[in-house]
C-alpha cells in the first residue's frame, strides 16, 4: 500500500510540473500546425507575435517564402525555412525590440518558430519556421551581417510534416508560385 502511495504521489508531482506553454494552431491550406509559444524565455517576442493572432491579422495571410537547399545554392550562408504572415497591405504595430537567441537560450533548431527581420529591432508580424537545424540564424550567426541573428519565441509540436509540404512547393528565387493560405492562427490553450 505504502508503495501505491509513493507512486502515485511521484505520478502527481511529476505532473504538476509540466511546463505549460501558450498553444497556437496555424490553420493552412495544406493542413495544421500546432506550435507552442516560449513566453517565460521571449517574453516581448511573444506578446508581438500574440497582438497580431488576437486580432486575427493572420486570417488569410499566407506563407509566401521558402528557402531550400536549390535555390540557396549560390549563398554562402545557407538556411532552410518557410516564411508566413504576408498580408495584403494591412497596418502593422510598431516593431518589436530583438530579443536574442543568447538572451532566450532559444537555438534555432528543426521546428523552431522566430520572428523575420531586416535590421535588429526591426520585426513587426512575419515570422519563419525552420526546417533543420539553422545555427547560423542564432546570435553570432553569419546569416545576418550585424550578428544578432533573429528572435526565436516557440517551437512546432505538430505538423512539421505541413512545414516541409510548404517548403517542397514549387517557388521562383524564393517566393512561392502559388503562396499557402494560412486560414488563421487561433490560440488553442
Amino acid at each position: 500500500m505504502k508503495k501505491i502511495i509513493v507512486v502515485i504521489t511521484l505520478l502527481i508531482a511529476f505532473t504538476s510540473c509540466k511546463k505549460e506553454y501558450i498553444t497556437c494552431e496555424i490553420s493552412t491550406s495544406e493542413g495544421d500546425i500546432i506550435m507552442e509559444l516560449y513566453e517565460d524565455k521571449a517574453p516581448k517576442t511573444v506578446a508581438n507575435f500574440l497582438r497580431y493572432v488576437d486580432v486575427n491579422y493572420y486570417e488569410n495571410s499566407s506563407f509566401f517564402r521558402v528557402c531550400t537547399p536549390e535555390n540557396e545554392s549560390d549563398r554562402a550562408i545557407k538556411i532552410q525555412v518557410i516564411q508566413g504572415g504576408k498580408t495584403r497591405e494591412r497596418d502593422v504595430f510598431e516593431p518589436v525590440e530583438i530579443e536574442t537567441t543568447q538572451q532566450t537560450g532559444i537555438q534555432h533548431l528543426n521546428g523552431v518558430v522566430s520572428m523575420a527581420r531586416d535590421k535588429p529591432n526591426s520585426a513587426t508580424q512575419s515570422f519563419f519556421i525552420c526546417i533543420n537545424d539553422q545555427p547560423e540564424l542564432d546570435y553570432n550567426g553569419k546569416r545576418n551581417p550585424d550578428g544578432q541573428g533573429f528572435a526565436a519565441f516557440g517551437k512546432v509540436t505538430e505538423g512539421m510534416n505541413v512545414a516541409l509540404k510548404i517548403q517542397a512547393q514549387k517557388n521562383k528565387n524564393q517566393f512561392l508560385n502559388k503562396p499557402i493560405v494560412i486560414h488563421s492562427i487561433k490560440r488553442i490553450q
